[in-house]
């Protein structure tokens, strides 16, 4: 079992920055990913990343701006987002799964921090 807890967000203008973080307890292999949900849309996916940080993958609306990345040594994956906008705004949860590679679909994921949220201002 993973138990995921998320911190790091914040209200920032439009073109900042901010890093989340999303600190996991649980032994094995295991896939992570970041999903994002703003008020009265479905929850969308963010990026993800394999078990050792190699491989990752990204929405189309966050290609290019965020990053995320993975500390296995501190059982902690990271999302750099930078140029923020309006749209951005959201919480922010972050998800993992018991296998090597990633995923992009939620169902996929079989743990779920409790969300931060981040909000950009115009």
């Amino acid at each position: 079992q993973v138990q995921l807890v998320e911190s790091g967000g914040g209200l920032v203008q439009a073109g900042d920055s901010l890093r989340l973080s999303c600190a996991a307890s649980g032994r094995g292999t295991y896939a992570m990913g970041w999903f994002r949900q703003a008020p009265g849309k479905e929850r969308e996916f963010v990026a993800a990343v394999n078990w050792n940080g190699f491989n990752t993958y990204y929405g189309n609306s966050v290609k290019g701006r965020f990053t995320v990345s993975r500390d296995n040594a501190n059982n902690t994956m990271y999302l750099q987002m930078n140029s923020l906008k309006p749209d951005d705004t959201a919480a922010y949860y972050c998800a993992a799964t018991y296998a090597p590679r990633y995923y992009t679909g939620q169902y996929e994921y079989n743990y779920w921090g409790q969300g931060t949220q981040v909000t950009v201002s115009s």
